[in-house]
């Protein structure tokens, strides 16, 4: 086919890019996020590459866009053999490189070096290590210790001996398992097993223009804060969180931290230092930190907590750390939205996630 230098194809905008200057400023700065989105080819050359190419840079009129790479093929020119625009990108690359990596963590007996795994990947330790962090957004030895602390859960769930499941987890002694089990468990291994049998929640109840709330705290922090109607059904939704602590209610010297978080509802401004007791999977706690980056009154959609975590394709893990935030308004999950705006859910009802909002915003446009 002879090549067509004045076939242009595809509206980029339909890709998420408002204009032909917003794809070129994409080139310009070799954006591997714009690969897949769009593809471009340079008369000039008669080759056509994507996006991230780190080929010599063309003038603007000399460059082509195209929304499809059947369009791109469409010209008739040559693909770039530097940037090898017909084959996987390098973030879907580097994705197939870390899935492998992670497959390879989850089923290793004991911890895998660094080393080890950056010779398995087939790249020096500085590149794998950036490549991990990049993609998973933790390093591989925060994903080994989350991984080992599944295999802690599940041991101790299912009733096995502390001495067994220090083992399969992968620990060569027990001390530095009971050196990392708080981190992993928030209480003792015995007490996790037992369901929490061991541990103390106290907690107490108060009401706030959201209706009842229930402040509740280990020795580590406050583990829950709980909205609803009913403060009855609030306590036996804390008795389900936690079925074998031994839940006291608390006196009025606590209660006066349950009026501190009720004046963060009403006063949004105040922010909070409360010291928390945060309990979650490696991949909720990122995105749990990630939420206390957005300022009250703003918001931000599912797909750009993904973009912000370094996890792109993790839409539906994201939503799933949301919902299981047991900390209302000090982890603020009622700032994720839906890509066009609208509310796609909150644990404690959408109306009470629309308060906020506006309790939020008011609070800071009147400044």
């Amino acid at each position: 086919m002879a090549p067509n230098p004045n076939h242009n194809s595809g509206d980029p905008a339909a890709r998420g890019f408002a204009d032909r200057e917003a794809c070129l400023a994409a080139i310009a700065r070799r954006d591997p996020k714009a690969d897949g989105r769009f593809w471009y080819s340079v008369t000039t050359t008669g080759i056509f590459c994507r996006p991230s190419c780190h080929s010599k840079r063309a003038q603007p009129q000399h460059i082509q866009i195209h929304d499809t790479l059947n369009d791109a093929r469409a010209t008739g020119f040559r693909a770039c053999r530097r940037c090898n625009p017909e084959g996987p990108s390098i973030i879907e690359q580097n994705d197939l490189i870390v899935a492998a990596a992670c497959r390879r963590i989850e089923a290793a007996e004991t911890e895998l070096s660094l080393a080890k795994l950056a010779d398995g990947a087939g790249l020096s330790i500085s590149h794998f290590h950036r490549v991990f962090k990049g993609v998973t957004g933790v390093t591989p030895r925060d994903y080994a210790f989350a991984q080992r602390a599944i295999r802690v859960r599940r041991g101790l769930a299912r009733g096995k001996t502390v001495t067994s499941v220090l083992y399969e987890a992968g620990f060569n002694s027990s001390g530095r398992f009971y050196e990392k089990s708080g981190s992993m468990l928030g209480m003792t291994p015995t007490a996790y097993r037992s369901g929490g049998v061991n541990e103390t929640i106290r907690f107490a109840v108060g009401q706030c223009s959201l209706g009842a709330i229930l402040v509740a705290s280990s020795k580590r922090g406050v583990a829950a804060i709980l909205i609803g109607d009913d403060p009855g059904l609030l306590l036996a939704d804390l008795q389900d969180r936690f079925p074998s602590a031994n839940l006291i209610g608390a006196d009025h010297r606590y209660e006066q931290l349950v009026a501190h978080v009720v004046a963060l509802v009403e006063n949004p401004r105040r922010g909070h230092d409360l010291p928390l007791d945060v309990r979650g999977t490696a991949f909720q706690q990122r995105v749990w930190r990630a939420l206390l980056n957005v300022p009250p009154g703003e918001t931000v959609s599912y797909a750009e907590l993904t973009d912000r975590i370094g996890a792109p394709k993790s839409v539906q893990d994201v939503a799933s750390a949301c919902a299981a935030n047991n900390l209302a308004i000090a982890i603020p999950c009622h700032r994720v939205v839906k890509s066009n705006g609208s509310f796609l859910g909150y644990a404690w009802g959408i109306d009470r996630k629309r308060q906020l909002l506006d309790q939020e915003r008011n609070t800071f446009d009147a400044a």
